[in-house]
């Protein structure tokens, strides 16, 4: 928390004044009885009100503090801020075709490869990461960005469904699920540029191969890990039917060379994932990527912050005025 009008915090010398005027005068505005001879009260106890009236004065004091407070406008700390972290950029480009139903791994691939890629992005809190989805087109599901929380949510509503509904052509287009990953690190200042790209088929669609688009991220320097995941033969897929859902088994057809070219075109890796552990091992060896200096602007509004000060003031002045009609009545 910080103060806007920080000058008024010299009004709380006023209070050294208050307190010796209290202290040297209160006893001549007190109410007295005049007597002929105090010696028989010489040993009487004070009674609980005399002893808890100074109370008046430590609220008056609090009352009168929490007042500067407001005056000085309390504020939350929240404004642009530039600073550096260390980090790379990195692009997943992840396929969402149909066949990434198969259930080879566990519950299927899709959902997998999602928990796998979240445990990543957690692991790595100073990167910018960005998402690419892609089937027989691709697009971007997620700009690069450090607002992993974004990302993790936008990763989360990833579904294969979006070409049984009409929204993309289905497929296996590695070539454009690529390009576009790659496009969204072409302007990057970063030394470490990244693209791993997840797929578990062989390219089929699209207008870019996959090599061509490995040439544009060689000439870039971006560098492409490429995974392909799922079993070495077939593997089980759920086929609904009238009623419920029958598991059929499909072949796999990952086309490894082309995947391994292209990590080996541009300085990346080729990895083979045919179980969850194996899928979160090859993780961990990418997330051992050099760092580089980052860049980050972070952004958080501001908020005036004087309204429990403000509460508190009114409470104690009532509790004040309260006491002093009261229990601490004085009589003319």
């Amino acid at each position: 928390m910080e103060f806007a009008n920080k000058e008024y915090f010299l009004l709380l010398l006023l209070l050294i004044p208050y307190v010796i005027w209290y202290l040297m005068y209160r006893k001549k505005t007190e109410p007295t009885v005049r007597l002929s001879d105090t010696h028989a009260y010489r040993f009487a106890a004070r009674s609980w009100k005399v002893t808890l009236m100074p109370i008046q004065l430590l609220l008056r004091l609090a009352i009168f503090v929490l007042l500067v407070l407001i005056l000085a406008r309390p504020q939350t700390h929240n404004s642009w801020k530039n600073k550096s972290v260390e980090g790379i950029d990195i692009m997943m480009a992840m396929d969402v075709s149909g066949s990434m139903l198969a259930e080879d791994l566990k519950p299927n691939r899709i959902e997998a490869a999602k928990q796998v890629a979240a445990e990543f992005i957690a692991g790595r809190p100073n990167d910018n990461i960005g998402l690419t989805i892609f089937a027989g087109e691709a697009f971007t599901q997620c700009p690069m960005t450090t607002d992993h929380a974004s990302v993790l949510n936008l990763l989360r509503g990833v579904r294969t469904d979006l070409a049984t509904r009409g929204l993309i052509e289905d497929g296996t287009a590695i070539g454009m699920g690529l390009a576009n990953a790659v496009s969204r690190l072409k302007d990057s200042k970063a030394k470490s540029k990244v693209v791993i790209l997840l797929t578990d088929g062989s390219n089929n669609r699209g207008d870019l191969s996959p090599m061509t688009s490995a040439e544009i991220a060689k000439s870039l320097g971006i560098r492409v890990y490429t995974i392909g995941v799922g079993t070495n033969k077939v593997a089980p897929y759920p086929m609904p039917v009238a009623g419920g859902v029958q598991y059929v088994n499909i072949p796999v057809e990952i086309d490894s060379k082309t995947l391994s070219e292209i990590a080996a075109a541009t300085d990346g890796g080729f990895y083979r994932a045919t179980n969850n552990r194996e899928l979160q091992n090859i993780y961990r060896e990418i997330d051992k990527l050099e760092k580089s200096k980052l860049n980050v602007t972070q952004f958080s509004k501001r908020y005036e912050a004087y309204q429990p000060f403000a509460l508190a003031a009114c409470l104690l002045l009532l509790l004040e005025l309260l006491l002093r009609l009261t229990i601490f009545r004085k009589l003319p």
